[in-house]
């Protein structure tokens, strides 16, 4: 009988990224977690003694010792997020071993880990931005070889008013828009496999609705079939992730507002303005988190407590607290 436990780690992380692969991450992902296993591996290779190659090195050389020299050299030259993120996947990996017999125990316990701090919210800039962006992008621009402004409203309207990431809008087929109108809902694969219902408006289901017709016009009412993918290219066929990608900083070109997109969030800082914009018009937490798909409510605060710091902004700035500000610093007796 085969023995997993005589398999080389490098052999182990591809098992174990098969077996993750059922839970439908995304190939980014996934590269992620491998990328993270292997780079660990190699620096606990060279802690063994004597040093192996990466490729000969056997599972139960990953001593709690080896461990933690390798993760102190990882995380020298790299931030506590990315240190944290590799940890959790070796926490993972571990787990997945020890479930399936090939380790008796998890030595990630005696490794220690840095807190992960939440990423800021990245939304757009300028009050009137995603009003200009949806605007610009709905003109027919005679610069374009092949204008097509229904997609693309659809996309940046999916990403504003529904807050999709980037993968859940790939995801989407052109079934998961359900309801009878007037109580429309999309129907979304969420990350880590949660799904999730986002309300549609009136609004963005008219949008929907013009952007499907226009489809239907280009390629036919017989591609336009409830399993087929929502969003598609000029061709017709599925949207993939560099298009995507590419598309929607084709929109902020053409609108002019490249210069008020965060660094670093280009699609995501629209389903960061989503969010913002929930808090500011008062949404609690709890909503944040069931609209956006968060995993922890933590993650939904963030935007409350972002909200609750540009209104204090906002309120310092006031002429008349600035003029107060004067008059105070003018008059001792004020002050007594």
């Amino acid at each position: 009988m085969h023995d997993k436990r005589d398999e080389s780690v490098t052999l182990l992380i591809e098992e174990f990224l098969t077996a993750r692969a059922t839970r439908k991450p995304s190939p980014h992902t996934l590269e992620a977690y491998r990328r993270d296993l292997r780079t660990v591996a190699a620096l606990a290779a060279e802690e063994v003694s004597p040093p192996l190659p990466l490729d000969a090195l056997p599972v139960e050389a990953l001593t709690p010792r080896v461990m933690r020299a390798a993760f102190a050299r990882f995380a020298a030259p790299r931030a506590a997020a990315s240190v944290h993120r590799a940890w959790s996947t070796w926490n993972s990996f571990f787990s997945f071993l020890v479930a399936d017999g090939v380790v008796a125990g998890n030595p990630m316990p005696a490794v220690g880990r840095p807190r992960a701090p939440l990423p800021q919210p990245k939304p757009l800039r300028g009050a009137d931005t995603p009003e200009q962006l949806l605007a610009a992008v709905a003109r027919e621009d005679g610069r374009q070889r092949d204008p097509w402004p229904q997609r693309d409203v659809a996309v940046l309207a999916l990403a504003l008013c529904a807050g999709l990431r980037l993968s859940e809008l790939l995801a989407l087929r052109v079934g998961s828009l359900a309801g009878r109108p007037g109580e429309r809902r999309v129907e979304v694969a969420g990350k880590g496999g949660r799904p999730r219902v986002v309300p549609v408006e009136p609004e963005l289901d008219q949008v929907l609705v013009d952007y499907l017709e226009s489809r239907a016009r280009r390629f036919g009412s017989r591609t336009v079939r409830p399993d087929g993918a929502l969003l598609v290219d000029r061709r017709g066929e599925p949207l993939r992730r560099g298009g995507l990608q590419y598309l929607v900083e084709s929109c902020y070109r053409r609108a002019g507002v490249g210069d008020r997109v965060p660094r670093g969030a280009r699609l995501h800082a629209l389903r960061h303005t989503f969010a913002t914009r929930l808090a500011e018009d008062g949404a609690s937490a709890a909503e944040i988190m069931r609209l956006l798909g968060h995993a922890s409510l933590a993650s939904s605060q963030t935007y409350i407590e972002v909200t609750a710091g540009q209104q204090r902004d906002a309120v310092r700035a006031n002429r008349t607290n600035r003029a107060l500000a004067a008059l105070v610093a003018a008059d001792p007796a004020a002050r007594s």
